[in-house]
């Protein structure tokens, strides 16, 4: 579903809401952020794609209170990108009314949910559309259209969702980087003969106790995850002896995204035993032709008051799994993952994560380190370091094609190692 065919709608629920209460305009508050980002590629892309990105993007939100019980929150983003078109994109991440009712909250419009504990996958965060041109780890999300009814009885919450409306994955353009050999297509298919009109369903139960947090969570509709399918005009192959050998010069072909229908439950669940945090996600998902289940466990261990200071020193140790193995549309099927966490507790907010997920099947490694620094009341410095290890370089366009590599899925990556800096400027 496009903004624009959400608009309408949006719109007579928004009026609706303001009506009564006209007075709600001039009671608005607003902060706004603008961000400038530069990435900086340690060789050129393997489709030859520049090894330096600038871009610039704007967040604003408005929020007001119509009355006691009622309020409004509208959250526009947009990006501009010097090299991707695709990236340059906007947004309307959230735009949505609040009800407080006698024991329940209803949430109507445009919102963003976050489902979830674990730092390597977030499993059972299904609601919202993955926006996945802003950032590769997957926590950069589309705005979704939904109803959420909610009910909190001491220390048990229940969520129901209407979500009508489905939105598509963003893919990287033609001069985008962290991407396939291949193109991504604009269009798509879809298993729902509604197609991105389906109106998908989902519920989730939570408990939050003194020392356990526990959630369980359905979801059925269409997949936010894209199997992507190959389309290829046999016309446009170079033959010898029958066999296809190649592709014709200047002929580049594109994968398409087709989405599913599924239904999935999840669990996640979060433990606190002193200094140590248990942490947990699992599915089960079935759709398609094949019935699967993922998991991503493991722990966090916090030194508080680090080498006698302020800081905070946290270990992190996870292991990922997908029964689908080789088949799994995630690199991390069977991986790894030890990280360490800085939060240095000063004025300036300086906190820094550092990653590596193993695959010591294949010998791969996803290196990650991220990090902020407040350099004023208005400026946050970003730092973000992502390296990919494989033993096999970047395939061809027609490699990918003949030879699929399910073994090596970073492959791809490998060309891709960046270093991004961000400053966000906050008015």
């Amino acid at each position: 579903m496009s903004h624009l065919a959400i608009a309408p709608w949006l719109a007579r629920l928004l009026c609706a809401c303001a009506l009564p209460n006209l007075s709600w305009a001039a009671d608005m508050e607003a902060q706004h952020e603008l961000g400038f980002e530069h990435t900086a590629f340690g060789q050129a892309g393997a489709q030859g794609q520049s090894r330096q990105h600038l871009s610039v993007s704007v967040k604003s939100e408005f929020w007001a209170e119509l009355n006691d019980n009622n309020s409004l929150t509208v959250t526009p983003f947009a990006r501009w990108d010097e090299q991707d078109s695709r990236r340059s994109h906007a947004d309307l991440r959230e735009a949505f009314w609040l009800h407080l009712g006698d024991g329940f909250e209803l949430r109507t419009g445009i919102r963003q949910v976050f489902w979830g504990v674990t730092e390597g996958r977030h499993l059972v965060d299904i609601i919202n559309q993955t926006d996945l041109i802003e950032r590769l780890d997957g926590e950069a999300k589309l705005g979704q259209p939904m109803v959420n009814l909610a009910f909190e009885h001491e220390a048990q919450q229940v969520d129901l969702f209407v979500l009508p409306g489905f939105r598509k994955r963003t893919f990287a353009g033609e001069e985008g980087r962290l991407r396939l050999p291949l193109i991504v297509d604009n269009d798509a298919a879809y298993e729902a003969s509604n197609g991105e009109r389906h109106v998908d369903l989902a519920a989730r139960w939570q408990y939050n106790g003194d020392a356990l947090r526990l959630g369980l969570s359905g979801f059925h509709g269409t997949n936010r995850e894209a199997e992507l399918r190959l389309t290829l005009d046999p016309n446009q192959l170079r033959y010898s002896g029958g066999q296809a050998i190649g592709l014709a010069a200047g002929y580049q072909p594109q994968l398409s995204a087709y989405y599913r229908q599924i239904t999935q439950w999840g669990l996640d669940a979060q433990l606190t035993q002193g200094d140590l945090l248990w942490k947990l996600e699992a599915i089960q998902q079935s759709g398609g032709a094949e019935r699967h289940h993922a998991a991503d466990a493991g722990f966090e261990y916090t030194q508080v008051g680090w080498l006698d200071s302020n800081a905070d020193a946290g270990w992190l140790v996870e292991y990922l799994y997908d029964s689908r193995g080789e088949r799994a549309t995630s690199a991390f099927e069977h991986d790894w993952l030890l990280g360490w966490r800085l939060s240095l507790n000063d004025a300036a907010s300086s906190t820094l994560l550092a990653s590596v997920i193993i695959d010591s099947q294949h010998d791969e490694q996803l290196l990650s380190v991220e990090g902020q620094r407040r350099l004023s009341d208005s400026l946050l410095l970003e730092l973000e370091l992502r390296a990919f290890l494989s033993p096999k370089p970047v395939p061809s366009a027609w490699e990918f094609i003949s030879q699929p590599d399910l073994e090596h899925k970073l492959r791809p990556l490998v060309d891709d190692d960046y270093l991004r800096l961000s400053l966000r400027y906050f008015l």
